[in-house]
């Protein structure tokens, strides 16, 4: 069994921090194989406390306090053959996780793995069976065909273009510059040696790492057929404050050319022009929420144009005010 380093970053995670390292706990997993390394930005609630509960191996400072920031230094810090960047809001919904997602990594050739799906589960928020039910967190990425997951809207995981190669309980596929989904958050296995040989510091991007891997010729990559829950949101205010920090932080670091992941070049206009038209005409917002509740009933589709709207509006705020500065 290779050795884990379980990187978790938080940051007044006490909410979901205990779902968290519990469902890490009820691994099945040899524990002498697993590090877990928590990466804390100076939290003001009960975090610390939480963590130390659970006999975590190290607690280490994050001067910087934002996630990405939390990453790199757990990365830097990791030990161990495969880095798993387990978020505080991410639980493992089965015994055996570690054992289905190391799977692929037999092949020598794989770089990295992620679930294939979000766990939905009934007793969650409504917003956080939203998202699990649509594959994504962002409703921009599902008309822009670019996400990670897999969606009960459009059956697919991705809508870009990959070669796939079915192993049973996982499948393999190769990607290229233009071909890269959104991944390597929420449960993203790598193997150490291949992040840290590419940039990650002072902030470890998600995608921005793949990428890289995919540049430097790694770019073989496992999707494994099981799930994560992801305690993304549980009101309306919660889903503004996330959706407003990721396009926040993307524009500022994108300014200061610290991005490298080719958004602009791989977003095409005319996908975004088709979610602006859609949330505006509302209409087809309404036919994707009977869309999805016809496949899985449940309440949270009525979330949909709602949430397109609000990620319309802040999106759009944003990123007007990050022009009228430039």
């Amino acid at each position: 069994m290779p050795s884990i380093s379980i990187v978790v970053p938080t940051y007044n995670s006490e909410r979901t921090l205990a779902q968290c390292l519990e469902s890490i706990a009820k691994q099945d997993y040899p524990r002498k194989n697993i590090e877990i390394i928590i990466v804390d930005g100076g939290s003001k609630d009960n975090t610390i406390e939480t963590a130390k509960k659970f006999h975590v191996d190290e607690i280490l400072h994050n001067p910087l306090r934002t996630g990405e920031a939390g990453k790199s230094v757990g990365v830097e810090a990791a030990r161990n053959e495969i880095i798993l960047l387990q978020d505080s809001d991410n639980v493992l919904n089965r015994r055996d996780w570690l054992r289905k997602m190391v799977e692929p990594f037999k092949n020598a050739s794989v770089v990295g793995a992620e679930p294939l799906y979000y766990v939905y589960r009934k007793e969650d928020s409504l917003i956080t069976r939203y998202c699990a039910l649509l594959g994504m967190n962002d409703p921009v990425c599902l008309y822009l065909g670019n996400y990670d997951r897999h969606s009960c809207l459009t059956g697919k995981w991705t809508e870009l273009l990959v070669k796939e190669t079915d192993y049973g309980n996982y499948f393999l596929f190769e990607m290229d510059e233009r071909n890269i989904p959104t991944m390597g958050a929420n449960g993203f296995l790598v193997c150490a040696e291949s992040l840290k040989a590419v940039r990650h510091k002072p902030y470890l991007f998600d995608i921005d790492v793949v990428h890289q891997l995919v540049r430097t010729g790694r770019n073989k990559f496992a999707k494994v057929r099981i799930g994560i829950a992801h305690l993304f949101a549980d009101d309306v205010g919660a889903f503004v404050r996330k959706t407003h920090r990721r396009i926040r932080d993307y524009l500022f670091y994108e300014k200061h050319g610290m991005r490298n992941y080719p958004w602009r070049r791989i977003t095409y206009n005319r996908r975004i022009l088709k979610f602006v038209l859609y949330t505006l005409i509302i209409i087809p917002l309404a036919r994707d929420s009977v869309k999805g509740y016809r496949r899985t009933p449940d309440k949270a589709w009525l979330f949909h144009p709602i949430a397109c709207w609000l990620t319309f509006l802040v999106y759009g705020v944003m990123t007007a005010s990050s022009g009228a500065r430039r």
